[in-house]
C-alpha cells in the first residue's frame, strides 16, 4: 500500500494523517472513519480532538507515527476504539474500560433516565442495587445525579469490580457506592438486605447468535456479559424470580432487555407472580428495550 504513514515519511502532518486514515478506514468499511481517525490521533498525541485542527500542520515524530500505526492496525482488526484508547464517555463522564467489561452503550442511558424518573418519586434516602455493573457506568450516572441515595453495585468479575471502583474514585463517587463481587443475587442471600430499586443490564443474547454479532463485539467484548443462554433469557429469568426477595414493598426492578424479547419476558413475569405495574419502555430507536415492574 503506497503512502502509508511510517518512519520513512516524517513529513506527515496532522491533517495529512487525518485525511489518509479516514480514506483508509473507509476502504476497510470501518464505522465513522473520520471521527475514529480523530479519536485515535488525538489519543496518540495526548490532545483533544479540537486541538488537531488548531495544529493541523504539525508534523509527527517517528515515535508518534509508529504508535499511530499500531492503533490503526488494531482498528482494522476490528478492535473497538474504546478498548484501544481505554476510555468511553457515558452520561458525560469519561470512564476507563478494559476487555474485562462491556463498552457502555448510548442506549443504556435510556435505562438511567428511566431509573432517575422513578427515583424522583417517593421517599428517600433510597437504597439502589445494580447487578452486573461492569465499568460502573449505570451506578455512577445515578450517583452523580442523586447523591443522597445509597448505592450498591456488584459483578461476577472481580476485575470488573476493581475497574468500576477505579472509575468511581476518579469521579469522586467512591464514598457513595458499595462494591462487591458475586453471581447475581447470591452474595446477598440470608443477609436481610432490602433495596428500593434493583437495576441491571444483564446478558440477553442467544448463545448461538453470538458469532453473528459484529466482530468488534464477539471477538473482543467479554462473552459472559453477553451470553444469555439458549433463549437469551437465562439471566433475566433468574433475576426476575429472585429479585423480589430483596426488594422493599413496592420496590422497583428495572431491566434492559433485547429488542425482541418483550412477549417472552412478560410471560416470565406473569409466571413469577410477584410483580405488578409491569411497564415496557422504548429506547430512542422505538424498540422495547426496558421493563419496569413493582414488587406486589
Amino acid at each position: 500500500m503506497q503512502n502509508q504513514p511510517n518512519s520513512e515519511f516524517p513529513e506527515w502532518t496532522i491533517i495529512k494523517l487525518l485525511n489518509w486514515t479516514t480514506s483508509y478506514f473507509k476502504s476497510h468499511n470501518i464505522d465513522s472513519p473520520r471521527s475514529t481517525s480523530e479519536i485515535l490521533l488525538a489519543h496518540t498525541l495526548g490532545l483533544k480532538r479540537i486541538d488537531l485542527y488548531l495544529r493541523y500542520d504539525q508534523p509527527l515524530t517517528i515515535d508518534e507515527l509508529s504508535l499511530f500505526k499500531t492503533y490503526i492496525k488494531k482498528r482494522i482488526n476490528r478492535e473497538p476504539v474504546a478498548y484501544i484508547v481505554g476510555t468511553r464517555e457515558f452520561w458525560s463522564m469519561d470512564l476507563s474500560v478494559t476487555k474485562d467489561v462491556l463498552i457502555p452503550r448510548p442506549e443504556t442511558e435510556c435505562l438511567v433516565e428511566s431509573a432517575l424518573s422513578l427515583l424522583e418519586l417517593g421517599h428517600w434516602p433510597k437504597r439502589i442495587l445494580e447487578l452486573g455493573t461492569g465499568s460502573g457506568a449505570i451506578t455512577l450516572a445515578l450517583a452523580s445525579e442523586m447523591k443522597e441515595y445509597i448505592y450498591f453495585a456488584s459483578d461476577y468479575s472481580v476485575e470488573a469490580v476493581k475497574l468500576a471502583f477505579m472509575n468511581a474514585t476518579h469521579h469522586h463517587l467512591d464514598g457513595k457506592i458499595n462494591f462487591f463481587s458475586g453471581d447475581w443475587l447470591d452474595p446477598l442471600k440470608n443477609t436481610g438486605q432490602l433495596f428500593d430499586m434493583i437495576i441491571s443490564n444483564p446478558p440477553y443474547i442467544k448463545t448461538l447468535t453470538l458469532p453473528e454479532l459484529q466482530p468488534e463485539i464477539h471477538k473482543y467484548e467479554p462473552l459472559r456479559a453477553l451470553d444469555g443462554g439458549k433463549t437469551g433469557l437465562d439471566s433475566i429469568k433468574k433475576i426476575i424470580f429472585e429479585a423480589h426477595v430483596f426488594l422493599v414493598q413496592k420496590g422497583i426492578l428495572l431491566l434492559e432487555i433485547g429488542h425482541d424479547q418483550k412477549n417472552q419476558i412478560k410471560k416470565i413475569i406473569d409466571n413469577c407472580g410477584n410483580y405488578e405495574n409491569v411497564v415496557f419502555k422504548k429506547d430512542y430507536s422505538a424498540y422495547y428495550r426496558m421493563v419496569c415492574m413493582r414488587k406486589k
